[in-house]
């Protein structure tokens, strides 16, 4: 077999994961399994495990390499497992070199290669020619995290904040777009911390309209997920831009103030409300999604009620949704907690609520013109990141559809017919 690599958890690591299969087939590996963890949850962890177990059952041969969040914060026990070869840290997993040492089966003092994440200071531009099967690609602008979230072990597992340079992004997506990619989504770990590392200490905001600027050609552009209170004006000076795609995800966690306080969130319920409203202000079409935290410690039914009630109050359309998972070493994993049954019970709540908006977006746009880009087997999505199926189209097609009805996951379209 050659190079298969199993990603869990973000974008972000989707696009590393292929960026590690890209350097470690120049390392001269094959025959090898890469294992991309999540470290967000308890949860992600006990997946990345029960996956290497799983491949080792399945590939007795092939070499087996954990790398990610999970690895970087949880290393020796990884490198516990029989079952692994090679556990590297998220610092050195898009090196080639880091990969050597399976390659030549060079001894190694301790199968655990995991540096100190926290003297990182600097993230590399690697370019990635788009994702297979994919007409979108991802690029990383920016990694790690300066914040301290009571809730997060991802900074431990990312290190210091750090920005990739603009004009490095630029040219990244100039190669892009001059291979056929259609839609480009600019992806981090905290992106709208981009830049104060860089000399001028330029923005996200001021990021996204160079982007717009030198690279005329690019039809999409797409933000990952963003924190509202650290949208900048350039931000919002950027969001009129058609080519920028109206949908943005909130990092939002919580609708209830005392919640976001204990979780040491920088923003308030009526913050997050104001900047959802300041940028429908400025782009009507504009959709959003949110992450939110069902059950987190001390929350009572009072404060869950309202994040229940601010996926109405913000219309959000996009929940991802899920029951608060302690994790060692974080402040609230030594608060009093939420029985696991309620905040089980709670997310599922949250994502019925997110459900019904989902279905009222789509509802809305029966009927109505879409500009739908292409990815494969008939399905496309609108500027709105809302699922299409189209019969008889093309991967990277960007096409206008008529929007005649409901599908499965979200909406079925016509083509129109070609002007005369």
């Amino acid at each position: 077999m050659a190079i298969e690599t199993l990603t869990f958890g973000c974008r972000l690591n989707a696009y590393e994961g292929a960026v590690m299969k890209s350097e470690a087939e120049k390392a001269g590996l094959d025959n090898a399994i890469i294992i991309n963890s999540c470290a967000v949850t308890a949860e992600a962890v006990r997946q990345a495990r029960q996956a290497v177990r799983r491949a080792r059952r399945d590939n007795p041969e092939a070499r087996i390499i954990v790398t990610g969040c999970a690895a970087q914060t949880e290393a020796r026990s990884f490198g516990e497992m029989d079952e692994v070869d090679l556990v590297i840290g998220n610092a050195d997993k898009l090196k080639a070199d880091s990969y050597k040492p399976v390659v030549f089966g060079t001894p190694l003092n301790d199968k655990v290669q995991v540096n100190d994440i926290m003297s990182v200071r600097e993230t590399a531009g690697h370019l990635i020619e788009g994702l297979d099967g994919h007409t979108r690609a991802f690029v990383q602008v920016q990694n790690g995290c300066d914040h301290r979230c009571t809730f997060c072990i991802i900074p431990f597992g990312r290190g210091p904040s750090r920005s990739v340079p603009m004009g490095v992004v630029v040219e990244q997506i100039k190669t892009l777009v001059a291979n056929g990619c259609g839609e480009v989504v600019l992806t981090g770990v905290d992106i709208t911390s981009y830049g104060p590392d860089l000399p001028g200490a330029p923005t996200l905001g001021l990021l996204i309209q160079s982007i717009l600027k030198h690279v005329p050609d690019l039809p999409r552009l797409r933000i990952s997920s963003i924190d509202s209170i650290e949208a900048d004006p350039a931000l919002y000076e950027a969001v009129t831009d058609q080519r920028l795609m109206p949908h943005l995800h909130l990092s939002l966690q919580s609708g209830d103030d005392m919640i976001l306080k204990r979780m040491k969130r920088r923003h308030l319920r009526d913050d997050a409300l104001a900047v959802v409203e300041k940028l429908r202000s400025l782009r009507p079409d504009m959709v959003f999604g949110a992450d939110i935290i069902a059950g987190f410690p001390t929350e009572t039914d009072a404060m869950f009620e309202n994040s229940l009630r601010i996926i109405a109050d913000a219309n959000l359309t996009y929940i991802h949704a899920f029951p608060y998972s302690p994790r060692p070493g974080t402040p609230a994993a030594r608060m009093p907690q939420v029985s696991k049954a309620v905040a089980r019970q709670r997310a599922t709540q949250l994502r019925v609520a997110g459900e019904k908006q989902f279905r009222a977006l789509c509802d809305s746009r029966i009927g109505q013109t879409e500009s739908v880009l292409m990815e494969r087997g008939g399905l496309g999505r609108t500027e709105q990141f809302i699922p299409v199926r189209v019969a008889g189209t093309e991967a990277g097609d960007l096409l206008s559809v008529r929007i005649s009805g409901r599908s499965n996951d979200g909406l079925a379209g016509e083509l129109l017919p070609a002007a005369a």
